[in-house]
């Protein structure tokens, strides 16, 4: 089923068991996944990526990170190029490299809706800071702490930051980011989902309090499948990777999911499958097995 444009796990139901089907499309998260903890991507996984594209499977990175992080893999995209960033509020064709990247598709968290997640959370838990990520803009509030490679573009609070003449007027907001110094960072994010409910998506992929605020309905898994929709590919024909409570709805969604061996016990839980932690090349051994198999 569909909830305002929410996939859910209730859309995964194959006719086919899904280990059958021969995939055509692997999603993979990239921190604490595809990358090893040093951010790299190992020249096994390079070399994994690659014979999937040659062997016809298309390689999306499904990622919370900004189009602007995407360079540590920009050197590893093959046919189309695309990666889902921002836990799905934008598509970029990663082809121009770092610094020229195409947004394709942007999903957008409208700033009304903003502003009153904002505030309600703001009630709910007395200390929470924020960011806001938009497409080519980054912005914070002053007592924000330094979580990030850049510094911002300037210093205010959110709801100047969001209002539609304010300082970060002119550009889509992507994302908010909203930290809070003393929660644990699960119980933060059961108390945001509750207090904001269904004004924004709301999810962590930190090990930090630390969560991120899309569009209602905007997700990895959206539009991921919105990305597949146009490709006429089926989520059966779909193998997804994750390691965080962001990779939940596109792990459930899928047709074969795979958890690492490093990842949340929510999503060694969702997912259909597990493989080995992202520093022993869980991605690559899947991919290989898979092209053994004869996909």
């Amino acid at each position: 089923m569909r909830d305002n444009g929410r996939v859910t796990s209730a859309t995964r139901q194959p006719e086919t068991p899904a280990a059958t089907v021969r995939p055509r499309l692997i999603a993979t998260d990239l921190d604490g996944t595809l990358l090893r903890d040093d951010k790299s991507v190992s020249p096994r996984t390079v070399a994994a990526l690659a014979a999937a594209e040659r062997a016809g499977v298309e390689v999306f990175f499904v990622t919370g990170r900004p189009a602007r992080w995407m360079e540590v893999v920009s050197d590893h995209v093959h046919g189309h190029g695309l990666a889902i960033c921002g836990n799905g509020a934008a598509v970029v064709d990663l082809h121009g490299g770092p610094g020229g990247h195409r947004f394709v598709k942007v999903r957008e968290l409208a700033r009304d809706n903003a502003l009153d997640t904002v505030r309600l959370l703001r009630e709910a838990a007395p200390g929470t800071v924020y960011a806001v990520e938009q497409t080519y803009g980054f912005y914070q509030e002053p007592d924000y702490p330094k979580l990030h490679m850049e510094t911002p573009d300037a210093y205010a609070p959110a709801e100047e930051l969001l209002r539609a003449d304010g300082t970060a007027a002119g550009e889509p907001v992507l994302k908010i980011l909203a930290f809070h110094p003393d929660l644990d960072p699960d119980a933060f994010l059961t108390l945001a989902r509750l207090a904001v409910g269904d004004r924004a998506n709301v999810t962590r992929s930190s090990p930090s309090a630390l969560l991120e605020i899309s569009g209602p309905g905007v997700s990895k898994a959206s539009t991921l499948a919105l990305c597949c929709a146009e490709r006429g590919i089926s989520h059966e024909e779909v193998v997804a990777f994750g390691d965080m409570p962001n990779d939940l709805e596109m792990l459930t969604w899928a047709g074969r999911s795979y958890a690492m061996g490093n990842a949340h016990p929510d999503v060694l839980a969702a997912a259909s499958g597990r493989t080995a932690a992202n520093n022993e090349d869980g991605v690559a051994v899947v991919i290989e097995q898979l092209l053994a198999d004869g996909l």
